[in-house]
Order: structure tokens, then C-alpha cells, then sequence
């Protein structure tokens, strides 16, 4: 049976026919009881101090849990992220690519409308240079005579 140090504090001992040393006695269970009463403070300061520990890591574990858990979601946003980027990028690329073809088409048709452009004129010129000719060769006869 343990004995708390409040209960040895208040052990009467007997005294028989020859007695005992009272004041030995009494200082050895003096010195027992303070030590014993350390030995508690010791021990109790333990528990207190092993139930924080115990919270602590209570706590800890459930922040390690969070923080995977926010690890988890921030790479699975992450990946999230990336494939959209890309598919918006693909978007982007393919508009782009057709707005490059239009652009070359509409280049094309433009060089197309000038060359007829210029055709057409080169042929004014020349039916022009024509009548200028064909009118200078009907002016020198008449010069002539």
C-alpha cells in the first residue's frame, strides 16, 4: 500500500517499554516525508508535463494531417492550373494559327486584286500610248504638206 506524504506526516509511532529515540525518530520521518513529498511534486510535474506533451502532439499530428491534406489540394490545383493553361494555350495557338491563315489568304487575294489592278492599268497605258501614236502619225502628214 502507498503511503501519501500527508499520511506518513501523521504517522503516530508506539512507544514500547524501552521506547525509541523520539527526536532521531522524529527528524528521520521528517527527512523521509520531504522526500517523498519532492518525489510527489516530481512526479505530479512529470504528469503535468507528459499531458502536454501528449496535447502537443495531438496537436502536431493533427497539423501534419492538415498540412498534407493542403499539400494534396494545393498539387492537385497546381496540376488543375497547368492543364488549363495548356488547353488555353492550344486555343490560343489554334486561333492564332487561323487568323495567320486568313491574314496569308486575304495577303494573297489582295496581291491578286492589285496584279489584275495593274494588268488592267498597263493596258489602259498601252491603249492610250496607242491612240497617242496612232494621233502623232496623223498629225505628221498633215505637217508635211
Amino acid at each position: 500500500m502507498a503511503l501519501t506524504p500527508v499520511e506518513i506526516r501523521h504517522v503516530k509511532l508506539g512507544r514500547g517499554l524501552t521506547g525509541y529515540r523520539r527526536a532521531a525518530t522524529d527528524r528521520l520521518l521528517e527527512e523521509i516525508v520531504d522526500s517523498f513529498e519532492e518525489v510527489w511534486r516530481d512526479r505530479a510535474d512529470l504528469q503535468d508535463k507528459t499531458e502536454r506533451l501528449e496535447s502537443d502532439i495531438a496537436r502536431y499530428r493533427d497539423l501534419e494531417t492538415l498540412l498534407r491534406k493542403t499539400l494534396v489540394t494545393a498539387e492537385r490545383s497546381a496540376a488543375e492550373l497547368r492543364e488549363h493553361a495548356r488547353r488555353e494555350a492550344d486555343v490560343v495557338l489554334a486561333e492564332a494559327r487561323g487568323e495567320a491563315r486568313k491574314i496569308t489568304q486575304d495577303a494573297f487575294a489582295e496581291r491578286e486584286r492589285l496584279r489584275a489592278e495593274a494588268s488592267r492599268i498597263r493596258a489602259l497605258l498601252r491603249s492610250a500610248l496607242e491612240v497617242t501614236d496612232e494621233q502623232d502619225g496623223e498629225d505628221e502628214p498633215a505637217e508635211a504638206a
